[in-house]
């Protein structure tokens, strides 16, 4: 009885487990199946669809979706052709180079000309090409570019110590893209006007420097000078915006030419929470700006000693030829005296962002480097006031000495343009004296509350108080205490006469008010020229070096301009 009994619950046992395995293949099938499709649906998605259902934010770093398409052929025919480019495009850039080498040539040399110049047998090699329509005015055709070259470049040198010498470039290797621009487009064979060839965007270069028979270190400091000067020459007349005009047509190609389309000014304001790079005391923090990377339009500002959160307040003036690609960038240095000062933090911002006319405040995060994005630790911000204003924009401003001439609003509220001109007729003829505006008047700054302070008291309140200071003239004022309070209320109203509206600075301080002393909460800084536009405002402003807490200001700007002779 009990052999059959085992053997049924066996045979029961055994039924079970067949069909529970071919259920779950089964269930295995079916997802297989189903993720087979998947899997086909997505081979078969575009990169707009990738893009519609997955925001670029969610993509990791590593994914690109390039637009730009294979060279092979072109690489092939080029390899070809390269003898004849060598010597058509050495020549050409030979004598666009050596004006400007002249222009940068370091004051220990006397000379620096090219004895020899040529690009070498190792042709380029594009690796994508991708077009830009302009509308109907021209075509754009960027291509990515490698070069790994055996250039005979040979610089033929005279120092002010009456030595020559020849120094050799080698081992230049580059990676960048090249822009070709097709304009303007016209209905003869082969259809466009002129060709613009310019740099639009360096990677990377790399090159070094040998004194044939020689050795390039026995004079101290020329290699650094002659490469500084390769570099500038470079940028001055190849990197975009700077660009090589060449006629196919006949015809008068003047504004293809680089020139000046707009004016940028920058105020320097502030940064705060910088990365301390000294091991004893704090940075000694200075910042260099630029929109070209040129030695005589690099603006440095002035160095602050021992402080994590400087405050510059400086006003720097650009050149922009081009806005739809240029940057404004920004770098931060700690300065270390004789040594080689060490970057703290960098950042950048496109013009393009910027609205003609109007002054835009901007925090910009400090970053390790501009290209590669891939350190994430937190280097501090800068405070920039940033107005870009376009040749020949109007808005309506008259100038008090010329009625009949417009004024930007640039030159209306900033320094270097708030002039007129005067007509004096003397035994010389009519001159034109040039006067300038200040910006003087009265500001009253109405301290109207302050919400979630941090609490410093032992009990877990405080006795909080403003100090209000102009920065320039050093004028200050303060609020009565509010006691026992994280969120006074104090609507009192301070006036002052502003002498300098441009130049000078509120900073408001929080302190805690204590029988025998003072504890710091945080500050505000402000520059004035929000309230020099827009004649009044009201604000809630986050509070500085502060775990939390903010000040509600109301600021009301009344103008008293004065006139003087510059």
């Amino acid at each position: 009885m009990g052999f059959f009994m085992g053997l049924i619950l066996g045979i029961a046992v055994g039924l079970t487990l067949i069909v529970g395995f071919v259920r779950c293949e089964n269930v295995r099938s079916k997802r297989r199946s189903a993720l087979a499709t998947t899997i086909a649906t997505f081979a078969r998605m575009t990169v707009e669809d990738s893009r519609k259902i997955l925001a670029p934010e969610y993509y990791p770093s590593w994914v690109v979706f390039s637009q730009r398409q294979k060279l092979t052929w072109l690489n092939l025919h080029l390899t070809k052709i390269w003898p004849y480019v060598n010597e058509a495009a050495s020549e050409l850039i030979k004598a666009s180079v050596e004006p400007v080498l002249e222009q940068y040539r370091p004051i220990i040399l006397s000379s620096l000309k090219f004895s020899k110049f040529t690009l070498g047998t190792v042709a380029p090699q594009f690796t994508g090409v991708s077009i830009i329509e302009n509308g109907e005015d021209g075509i754009t055709m960027e291509l990515e570019m490698n070069w790994d070259g055996n250039p005979n470049m040979v610089l033929d040198i005279k120092t002010r110590f009456g030595v020559g010498l020849p120094v050799q470039v080698k081992n230049i290797g580059f990676t960048g893209v090249f822009r070709l621009m097709f304009k303007p487009l016209v209905e003869e064979f082969p259809c466009f006007g002129a060709v613009c060839c310019s740099l639009r965007e360096k990677k990377n270069l790399d090159f070094t420097l040998k004194v044939i028979g020689g050795d390039i270190s026995t004079i101290p400091g020329l290699y650094d000078a002659i490469e500084g000067t390769i570099r500038d020459a470079i940028e001055d007349t190849l990197m975009w915006p700077a660009r090589k005009v060449i006629p196919i047509l006949p015809g008068d190609y003047s504004d293809l030419e680089l020139r000046p389309v707009g004016i940028l000014e920058v105020k320097l304001v502030q940064a705060k929470e910088l990365t301390n790079k000294d091991i004893i005391g704090k940075s000694d923090p200075y910042a260099e700006l630029y929109v070209r990377p040129l030695r005589d339009r690099i603006k440095t500002s002035k160095i602050i000693n021992n402080d994590l959160n400087p405050i510059w307040n400086e006003h720097y003036e650009f050149i922009v030829e081009d806005a739809s690609t240029q940057h404004l960038v920004v770098k931060v240095y700690d300065d270390e005296g004789v040594q080689t000062s060490e970057l703290i933090g960098c950042a950048q911002i496109r013009l393009s962002e910027l609205q003609p006319g109007k002054v835009k405040d901007v925090w910009l995060k400090l970053v390790k480097d501009l290209e590669v994005h891939r350190d994430n630790k937190y280097r501090g911000q800068v405070h920039l006031e940033l107005l870009y204003v376009p040749i020949g924009m109007s808005n309506g401003y008259s100038n008090p000495f010329a009625p009949d001439i417009s004024m930007t609003s640039l030159e209306r509220f900033l320094k270097s343009g708030v002039n007129g001109t005067e007509t004096i007729e003397n035994e010389r003829g009519v001159i034109n004296k040039k006067k300038e505006v200040i910006v003087r008047g009265v500001l009253s700054v109405t301290v109207i509350s302050a919400e979630e302070l941090p609490a410093v008291d032992l009990l877990g309140k405080a006795d909080p108080y403003v100090v209000i200071t102009l920065k320039k003239s050093e004028m200050r004022n303060k609020t009565r205490v509010v006691n026992d309070s994280l969120n006074p209320v104090w609507n009192q109203t301070f006036d002052f006469v502003v002498e300098d509206g441009l130049h000078d600075m509120l900073i408001l301080e929080v302190w805690d008010h204590d029988t025998f002393g003072k504890d710091y909460m945080g500050r505000c800084i402000l520059t004035l020229t929000r309230a020099i536009l827009e004649g009044e405002f009201k604000e809630c402003f986050q509070l500085d070096e502060a775990k939390s807490g903010k000040l509600n200001l109301h600021l009301k700007w009344l103008p008293q301009p004065v006139y003087r002779d510059s």
